[in-house]
């Protein structure tokens, strides 16, 4: 069982955003210092992805991050290995996500996943195709989810999803569309490419770069002995995985299908292996989703009808989510509990210091913003901070990245915020990626809750 000290001490009456919380420096010996992480990371995935180098400007969250994820995606839960993986490609999918899509058909592949299922979700068991609505609402307006949602999922059929299934479904939903936004946030979706080709890049970490850091100590001999081996390794793998692709349609489809396919994996289109040897999703990411027109609407709070508003005195992740979570999907609650902590306790004082304001001060806004565009409400809360906390342009920026992430560009992260760190700008992604994650869950679990007493 994992178990979180801090998260098992922590009042459940007190809002995240509000706890206080420092992150300590460490030193290079620290085992949660970026370069031990990294290692950890290249040990178990065979490369160092854009989203980990980005996290590793704040190696404790990264930590928490990584924990987390492998949680939901490795470890003993309700969902098979391989549904996990294509519950992640259909989030990812909803944001047109090429990285994490081609991540996690990767994953699935290797999880003995049927390559079937990646020609869409006509090829899919209909268990899983009826999950697509609730990943259409959270992923654009989780705010028009309700118990008739849940209950669809959850009556008695051959197809019926149990309610620790569900909550597990609803958990990596919420953290791939959070994570996409990540993504399109810092940039990793373009560093990436359209094959979502990581490659170990310069990060600066202080004064010192990590590749630097790692070159003159047993890091960097562990770093280059664990890429030999896991090249090999993925060489192997993705020679069978091509394999058992091209038979699968063989047998389906027949020559003129392979000839289809054969052009286009020269296009770049077919979810083979491309000419670096990575298996990649499909260019066209519409094959993982249905009403793709259905997206961001703002939230808009009209007095006549004040029953949308999503009130936290009344339902918080604090004092509701958090307990059920953890009753139907053990531990997980600890977790996720433990990464909204972390977030919330990132040193922010140089950009709080640049806009007059307590680091508290400043997060909260940001966090409280995200929220009010979901329709979430804090009643002790004065919403006009937020227009003198945030200038314009970093509003902008939050929206997009936070509604519609797929809109974002890398121009708009260079842009926004030029006086600041690169550090800073990650810092402020890592709040919109929690701030979002936690919005979609509260509207879930509400949805579940009201189901359970009605």
């Amino acid at each position: 069982m994992i178990v979180c000290p801090q998260s098992v001490e922590h009042p459940r009456g007190s809002r995240c955003q509000r706890l206080p919380g420092q992150v300590v420096k460490m030193s290079s010996s620290d085992p949660e210092c970026p370069q031990f992480l990294f290692v950890k990371v290249l040990a178990s995935r065979g490369r160092l992805e854009a989203v980990t180098q980005q996290m590793g400007y704040h190696p404790q969250y990264l930590d928490s991050f990584l924990k987390t994820q492998h949680y939901l995606m490795h470890m003993d839960g309700p969902l098979p290995f391989d549904c996990r993986h294509y519950i992640a490609i259909m989030a990812a999918a909803r944001h047109q996500c090429r990285y994490l899509v081609n991540l996690h058909v990767l994953q699935f592949l290797r999880a003995g996943g049927d390559p079937q299922w990646l020609r869409g979700l006509e090829f899919i068991p209909p268990k899983l195709r009826n999950l697509n609505e609730i990943n259409k609402i959270l992923a654009h307006r989780p705010w028009l989810i309700t118990k008739e949602h849940i209950e669809k999922l959850l009556k008695i059929s051959e197809w019926s999803w149990s309610l620790a299934e569900l909550v597990h479904a609803v958990v990596l939903l919420a953290h791939c569309h959070a994570l996409a936004s990540f993504v399109f946030g810092c940039g990793c979706e373009q560093d990436e490419g359209l094959g979502g080709r990581g490659v170990l890049k310069p990060l600066s970490l202080g004064n010192q770069c990590f590749c630097e850091a790692t070159a003159s100590n047993s890091y960097g001999q562990e770093l280059l002995r664990i890429n030999r081996k896991r090249s090999l390794d993925s060489c192997m793998e993705l020679d069978s995985l091509r394999e058992r692709m091209q038979r699968i349609h063989v047998e389906t489809e027949g020559r003129d299908e392979m000839r289809l396919l054969q052009q286009d994996r020269e296009e770049g289109l077919s979810p083979l292996a491309d000419t670096d040897g990575e298996v990649t999703g499909a260019t066209n990411l519409a094959c993982y989703m249905q009403d793709p027109d259905f997206g961001y609407q703002d939230f808009a709070r009209r007095d006549e009808d004040q029953t949308q508003v999503f009130r936290v005195q009344d339902y918080s992740w604090e004092d509701h989510g958090f307990s059920l979570v953890n009753r139907l999907y053990s531990d997980i609650g600890h977790l996720l509990d433990e990464k909204f902590r972390m977030v919330d306790g990132l040193q922010s004082s140089a950009m709080a210091k640049r806009q007059g304001c307590e680091p508290s001060v400043f997060k909260r806004g940001i966090w409280n913003y995200i929220h009010c565009m979901f329709g979430i409400r804090y009643d002790d809360y004065d919403y006009a901070e937020v227009n003198q906390l945030l200038e314009r342009i970093l509003k902008v920026y939050i929206k997009t990245v936070t509604c519609y992430p797929e809109k974002t560009n890398s121009e708009m992260f260079d842009r926004f915020w030029k006086q600041f760190k690169h550090s800073e700008k990650v810092h402020v992604n890592l709040l919109i990626l929690e701030a979002r994650m936690q919005a979609e869950l509260l509207y879930a679990l509400q949805a579940i809750t009201q189901y359970m007493i009605s």
